[in-house]
């Protein structure tokens, strides 16, 4: 059996052991990539302070490159009786090179190490989160300007209120997720900074180089205070995940949309029926269980920044071990909501429209607004056109014809889609991403 890290001449009770570590080495399965980053930036830093000569280092960094390998095909494995990946790692260097790979821990702790770690992880998978959304954006978008002439009504109180049209039910969660990357981007500036070499929250005689590991791990700058970087530990976590419940937020709203435009009651808009599943009992069934999941899922990832809250509120500065159970709860928490993008982006673009839907005369009184205004502009009092138009409906003498003339911004007739586009061009090019790239490659020797 592997020892620990900590481990001196007394071994652990078992129940306790397993009681403490809990899912920890399954949720560090998601951390080996960056933990290995991470321990190449340490280690190009030790070199450069003197504590590893330059033969250590180039062995080292070569193994751990193979390591890294291992883990990105996904095949690294933390072996029974090993406490976490910081320990996996450690173990299959001093395997490999002997006595040099017990050098790796000089000036860190394990404490240091998962902050890094995690801050890899989520910025990589704000990445990803951020071209996910970047995709369903432009669907929204295109099928913005494809029905952008196909009228629908509008509802206040779930009463049939204002023409509304395809092109503005379809641009506006488009520009939602505008605002929604607007606040990942805030989210990603702060995992972004390097709280490496802040060891267990106090620092290190080593007179280690942070400024250094920053820039070769991309960070946009460090944790400055070594106290503070350690209480980023959950703080991060629930910003990101805060951000994270701002998109799920827009995707529920969506999906409770298209769940009701899909009803037979409504009929404004048509699944395939390969997208939906079938009822054991009623042969006519097709059912929107993709948006319904969708909903569900995104309503739990939107209870998540307030579970964070919740296990981290009230803990003194320092560190503490429950701030390990955030864990389970944030990490799984990306692939979830990648997979409902992914999937409410295949259901967005094969989704037909109702081109008919005013056809039907009980939308009539949603042009009541449209002959008040008509009347104000002819001269009447916008007061005594209202009158007018509220006796007519109630005697039952409304008409109007099925059209609409607007025309200021982000109405009907001036969608700005190509303004919406321009705001989350300028989002997007605002994470610098290529930053990160360049600096992971360089590690990786690519």
């Amino acid at each position: 059996m592997a020892q620990k890290l900590w481990e001196k001449n007394v071994q652990v009770d078992r129940d306790i052991e397993k009681f403490t570590v809990g899912k920890d080495r399954e949720m560090d399965l998601f951390l080996a990539r960056y933990d290995i980053l991470g321990s190449i930036a340490h280690i190009t830093m030790l070199e450069s302070i003197g504590l590893l000569t330059r033969d250590e280092l180039d062995r080292l960094v070569e193994e751990l490159r193979r390591i890294y390998a291992i883990a990105e095909k996904g095949e690294f494995v933390i072996e029974d009786g090993v406490e976490d990946v910081h320990s996996q790692v450690e173990l299959m260097l001093t395997r490999k090179l002997g006595d040099i790979g017990k050098k790796i821990h000089s000036g860190r702790s394990r404490n240091d190490q998962v902050l890094v770690d995690l801050k890899l992880f989520t910025r990589s998978e704000i990445k990803e989160l951020v071209t996910l959304c970047y995709r369903l954006f432009n669907i929204l978008v295109d099928q913005s300007e494809k029905y952008k002439n196909v009228l629908m009504p509008g509802y206040t109180h779930l009463q049939i209120a204002m023409p509304s049209s395809f092109g503005l039910w379809f641009g506006a969660y488009a520009e939602s997720l505008v605002d929604d990357l607007t606040v990942l981007q805030a989210a990603y500036r702060i995992c972004n900074r390097n709280p490496l070499g802040s060891a267990a929250g106090y620092g290190s005689s080593f007179p280690l180089n942070r400024t250094m590991t920053t820039r070769l791990l991309g960070f946009d700058s460090m944790d400055y205070n070594v106290v503070y970087a350690q209480m980023g530990r959950g703080k991060t976590e629930r910003i990101v995940a805060s951000a994270m419940a701002s998109i799920a937020a827009t995707l529920s709203k969506l999906a409770f949309d298209a769940c009701l435009f899909n009803s037979q009651n409504f009929g404004f808009i048509k699944l395939p029926d390969e997208y939906t599943t079938g009822s054991s009992i009623m042969p006519h069934k097709k059912n929107p269980d993709v948006f319904e999941l969708t909903r569900a899922r995104c309503n739990k990832i939107q209870a998540l920044p307030y579970e964070i809250t919740l296990i981290s509120n009230n803990l003194p500065s320092g560190y503490f071990r429950d701030l390990q159970i955030i864990k389970e709860a944030f990490l799984p928490s990306f692939s979830n909501l990648k997979e409902c993008l992914v999937m409410v982006t295949q259901m967005m673009t094969h989704l037909t429209v109702n081109q008919h839907i005013l056809d039907d005369d009980k939308y009539k009184l949603i042009f009541s607004v449209e002959e008040v205004n008509r009347l104000t502009l002819s001269g009447v009092p916008f007061r005594d056109a209202y009158k007018k138009v509220g006796l007519d409906i109630e005697a039952g003498k409304f008409d109007h014809d099925k059209e609409v003339h607007h025309s200021h911004e982000g109405s009907i007739g001036n969608l700005c889609n190509d303004r919406i586009q321009l705001l989350m061009q300028q989002i997007i090019d605002g994470f610098n991403f290529h930053k990160v790239e360049n600096a992971e490659q360089n590690l990786l020797g690519r």
